[in-house]
């Protein structure tokens, strides 16, 4: 049982090790740029390392991380720094140097923020569009739609068909 998850550094720095990537990916979607993302992604594990409830399951901690990250990002966006500030770096991390994936990644950054994020859970996380829509909060037909629209903006941008799923 993963009750007692947060309670030792061992546990955390497990939690950090399995997770630092995927964090940092989506917030990077949200960002689009280096210093604003590791902030983020910091920000994200302070708030796991402050989190007095217990998870039921590893899929509950990537979960929690995958909502509260993309919450994060949301806020920062928001903020009156963030609107002014220009995005200085579009390069990808090192861990998305992959030419597909770097290709796939810079035409996922062309559409809008709601089909990017939902694109990104599903094609590079690997979650369902109902679990989707139960992180995000979003009805199961909502995600379906924004998948289906941004299957077809990626088309156009890739210019060529795009993977169809679930």
């Amino acid at each position: 049982m993963l009750q007692t998850m947060l309670r030792s550094r061992e546990n955390f720095e497990e939690i950090y090790d399995t997770y630092v990537n995927m964090v940092y990916r989506i917030c990077f979607t949200y960002l689009k740029n280096t210093a604003d993302t590791e902030d983020m992604v910091q920000n994200t594990f302070i708030k796991l390392l402050e989190q007095s409830d217990s998870f039921q399951s590893k899929d509950h901690v990537k979960a929690w991380l995958i909502v509260t990250a993309g919450n994060l990002c949301k806020n920062h966006l928001k903020h009156w720094w963030s609107k002014r500030a220009p995005v200085e770096n579009w390069n990808l991390p090192v861990f998305m140097e992959d030419r597909e994936t770097k290709e796939v990644m810079d035409a996922l950054w062309q559409i809008p923020e709601k089909y990017r994020i939902v694109l990104y859970l599903f094609y590079f996380e690997g979650y369902k569009s109902k679990e989707i829509s139960e992180m995000l909060g979003k009805s199961h037909s909502t995600v379906r739609t924004h998948l289906e629209r941004g299957r077809e903006s990626l088309k156009i941008i890739l210019g060529g068909d795009f993977i169809d799923g679930e």
